[in-house]
């Protein structure tokens, strides 16, 4: 039924005529990004279309076969939380797809895809051109002319918006765009854990199998490969949690279980001795990267004989129809690194660790969240330099939306992990959700430029960030405010102003970021948010330790606004149906006072700059 479904829907796409058609946005790569931006821009009425060069969507999450999600169990933000539901309503619970040790959703790779064209059908402005090259674009007079080829078809369509969804910025690069490739120089990317010299090594990539168990007696061993060699894989069973300082432990059944998906099958994506391969083939030619990654593919085959032969797991073999190619692997390697091209900020570590201290308050123009630990692969490259970037502690995290924006080419949208972002940080904004969360605003920032006419470097931020509350997406990663709470948007939208800041918890794999939304709230910390936001109160010093009540709240206000009175912030209590009764009396919550700024204050609505700063001109 699946199977026959997703012919069904290739095939009615694959019929569609794109020759010079003309659309408001065009998407190049259907992996994560590409298709989140297609869903979030066609429901925002843009007329779109994704140029994907094989026949799935979701790219590292279905055609790559890294069908284990980590990071933002507790963060289901935007199309992530909808795709999350969507397999949840598959496999009849969350618990079903708790089937590994670290992740808490798993499932088969074709079950992903087949979300996401469903999702896909749905949006009445998206249209899919799969099977599909692009081979050149070009921007003049506004306009972005994209060629590709569609199973030996030459196409050409143009729109006035184009984003960069590849794989690794392969469109960007083709105009010329800077960018930084490998691991930057301490000084000058401005963090303390980066080598001293710039180089250009990236993270491993893998070649992801995915295994069936066939039962107990079956023998579904492959033919022994070429150069196989069992002493590249002794250590793979040997295994310790990398955030702790436990000693390794022999157990086989754990390796192979850490990927263990739902109806008896395995992703084998294990980095200890096991299936990542190391090369740097981002700037190579299409023919030399296919020459790489089919060693990367061959070290992979390694690997799986080694599991069947060597450990006795013969009953696990290669997965039937789970990919539609001859060999059963995915269509394409997961990759982990990219170029990350310049934008209009540059989103490295202090942004992370200390967001409230850093050099500008970037977390003010979030638009995805990430909570997962800092996490890169290296173990396959003996030269990359000995950084225990795991040990890195920060807590969640969002990503600024200048970092999707490049610095000189108008029109253009980074996305998928080309965005502006250093080698460290991008260990932990390269994990699923944060991809789909980028890629959902990339299509929300281009649905907001059409709708205002201006191009997306002119856009305003606070009407992006609008948009996505209103596509139920985080901006900032408060746990502890779920999105079915009432008071979620005015939450989001205090805590993107910093007037009520939140707490950062560095926390094993799923690090936190708390707003304590019943906590009490004293003056002084309500008075020390608004300063940052209203230059009026410079110099006061009124504010004391004592619990914040309604009438002090009033008399606060009155200073930059004067007009307002008690009565009216009771019209603002009763209006926003906070739950307990008006008094001037009453002792308020961070929650209650969140709602209160918003309805009455509404700071959230004054303009601010790339850097996060206000804008005042």
């Amino acid at each position: 039924m699946r199977i026959a479904f997703c012919l069904f829907f290739f095939l009615s796409f694959s019929n569609l005529s794109f020759s010079q058609q003309h659309y408001d946005l065009i998407i190049v790569g259907g992996g994560a990004s590409g298709t989140a931006a297609g869903i979030a821009a066609g429901r925002a009425g843009v007329k779109c279309l994704i140029i994907e060069e094989g026949p799935w969507l979701g790219g590292m999450l279905t055609a790559a076969g890294v069908s284990a999600i980590d990071g933002n169990h507790r963060l289901p933000s935007g199309i992530w939380a909808e795709f999350r539901d969507s397999l949840i309503a598959h496999y009849g619970s969350q618990q079903s797809m708790s089937t590994g040790w670290v992740s808490n959703t798993l499932f088969e790779p074709q079950v992903g895809n087949q979300v996401f064209q469903e999702i896909a059908q749905g949006v009445d402005n998206l249209e899919l051109a799969f099977q599909s090259q692009w081979k050149s674009v070009s921007y003049e007079n506004q306009v972005w002319k994209v060629e590709f080829d569609q199973q030996g078809e030459m196409n050409s369509v143009s729109a006035p918006l184009l984003i960069d969804a590849t794989e690794l910025g392969d469109v960007a690069a083709s105009l010329g765009l800077p960018y930084r490739l490998g691991m930057d120089a301490r000084e000058e990317i401005g963090e303390e854990f980066a080598p001293e010299q710039s180089n250009d090594i990236i993270q491993d990539l893998t070649y992801v199998v995915t295994l069936e168990d066939f039962g107990q007696g079956s023998d579904r061993t492959i033919a022994k490969p070429k150069d196989y060699d069992p002493a590249e894989f002794a250590c793979a069973c040997a295994h310790a949690d990398p955030i702790s300082d436990n000693d390794p432990t022999l157990d086989c059944d754990k390796m192979i279980s850490y990927g263990k998906l739902p109806n008896g099958k395995y992703m084998i994506n294990w980095p200890n001795c096991g299936n990542d391969y190391y090369v740097n083939l981002v700037e190579l030619s299409p023919q030399a990267r296919d020459l790489e990654i089919e060693k990367a593919k061959q070290a992979s085959l390694r690997f799986v004989y080694y599991i069947q032969q060597e450990l006795g797991y013969k009953h696990l073999g290669i997965a039937e129809g789970e990919y539609p190619t001859e060999d059963g692997l995915p269509m394409i390697p997961y990759h982990r690194e990219s170029r990350r091209f310049l934008g209009k900020v540059d989103f490295t570590l202090p942004y992370v660790r200390t967001p409230y201290e850093a050099a500008s308050p970037l977390y003010r123009t979030g638009i995805a969240v990430g909570d997962y630990t800092i996490d890169h692969h290296h173990k396959k490259n003996s030269e990359a330099p000995a950084i225990d970037f795991i040990k890195i502690r920060v807590p969640s995290y969002n990503v600024p939306l200048g970092a999707l924006v490049p610095q000189d080419q108008p029109g253009l949208i980074l996305a998928e992990k080309s965005i502006s972002v250093s080698n460290i940080v991008n260990g932990a904004s390269r994990l699923q959700p944060v991809v789909l969360g980028i890629g959902q605003a990339a299509g929300v920032l281009a649905a907001v430029s059409k709708k205002s006419g201006k191009l997306p470097d002119q856009v305003s931020i606070r009407e992006v960030q609008e948009a996505l509350l209103d596509q139920r997406a985080f901006v900032m990663p408060f746990l502890d405010v779920e999105r079915e709470d009432p008071y979620f948007q005015a939450i989001q939208r205090i805590g993107a102003t910093g007037i009520l800041q939140g707490e950062g918890v560095p926390y094993l794999w799923a690090n936190q970021t708390w707003f304590y939304p019943d906590r009490l709230v004293t003056e002084y910390e309500l008075i020390s948010g608004l300063k940052s936001y209203y230059p009026q109160l410079d110099g006061f010093w009124g504010a004391s330790g004592d619990y914040l009540t309604l009438e002090k709240l009033s008399h606060f206000l009155k200073i930059f606004k004067p007009d307002l009175t008690l009565e009216m912030l009771e019209e603002g209590w009763n209006y926003t149906k906070l739950p307990e009764a008006f008094d001037k009396d009453k002792k308020l919550t961070r929650r209650e006072v969140a709602v209160l700024l918003d309805e009455v204050l509404d700071p959230f609505s004054m303009p601010i700059q790339w850097n996060g700063e206000l804008d005042n001109l």
